[in-house]
C-alpha cells in the first residue's frame, strides 16, 4: 500500500509515523514534514507576520520532532505535541525580536468572481480581522488561532500553552471581547 501525505491526517496514522521517526525513518519525517508544514507556517504567519521567521520556527520545530520523536509517550496527539513546541519556538522568537506582532498581511478570502463588490467586502473584513487579531497579546492570540483556525479544543489548548483549562477559557473571553471592540472601531472608522 503506497503511502501518502493525506494517510498521515488521521492520529493513529500520525502517531505511527512519529514511531517510524523515532526509528531514523526519513520517508516517515518527510511525510510528517508535508502534513505538518502548511499548518504550522499557517497558525506561526498569524503569530509572527514574518516571513522568514515563520520558516525558522516551523524548521526548528520540525527539526525537535526528528531530533525528540523518541520522547513522544502517546499521552497527546501528535498534533497537539508538534503545535506545542512550534508555539513554545515561537514565544521565545517572538521575545527575543521584542515584537509581539508585525503588520498584518493582506488575505483574501473567498473568491465570488460574480461580484467584485463582495470579494472586495470580504478582502476588507479578512483584514480587519488581520490586524485585530495580530493586536491581541500573544498568549490571547495563540489561543484564539488555536481554536478558531485550528480547530482544537480547550484542553489540547491547555496542553499546548501548559497552562490550565481555565486560563484558555479566560483568555479566549477577553481575546473575544477585545476582537469585538477592535473590528468595531476598525470597521466603523472605514465606513
Amino acid at each position: 500500500m503506497e503511502e501518502t501525505a493525506s494517510a498521515a491526517g488521521t492520529a493513529e496514522s500520525e502517531a505511527s509515523l512519529i514511531g517510524r521517526v523515532a526509528a531514523g525513518d526519513r520517508r516517515a519525517f518527510e511525510m510528517l514534514y508535508r502534513v505538518y508544514f502548511p499548518r504550522l507556517a499557517r497558525f506561526l504567519q498569524r503569530m509572527t507576520r514574518s516571513v522568514p521567521l515563520i520558516e525558522e520556527i516551523v524548521n526548528d520545530t520540525l527539526l525537535v520532532v526528528w531530533q525528540k520523536a523518541a520522547t513522544f509517550d502517546g499521552s497527546c496527539k501528535v498534533s497537539t505535541w508538534v503545535f506545542a513546541i512550534a508555539y513554545r519556538k515561537a514565544c521565545k522568537a517572538l521575545h527575543a525580536l521584542d515584537e509581539p506582532a508585525g503588520d498584518a498581511a493582506d488575505e483574501c478570502v473567498g473568491d465570488d468572481a460574480g461580484r467584485p463588490d463582495w470579494r472586495f467586502e470580504q478582502q476588507r473584513l479578512a483584514h480587519a480581522v488581520d490586524v485585530a487579531v495580530a493586536a491581541l497579546p500573544l498568549a490571547q492570540r495563540a489561543a484564539f488561532q488555536l481554536t478558531f483556525y485550528h480547530d482544537m479544543g480547550y484542553a489540547e489548548i491547555a496542553e499546548i500553552m501548559e497552562c490550565p483549562v481555565n486560563t484558555v477559557k479566560t483568555r479566549l473571553f477577553h481575546a473575544r471581547r477585545r476582537l469585538a471592540t477592535l473590528l468595531e472601531d476598525q470597521l466603523e472608522t472605514r465606513s
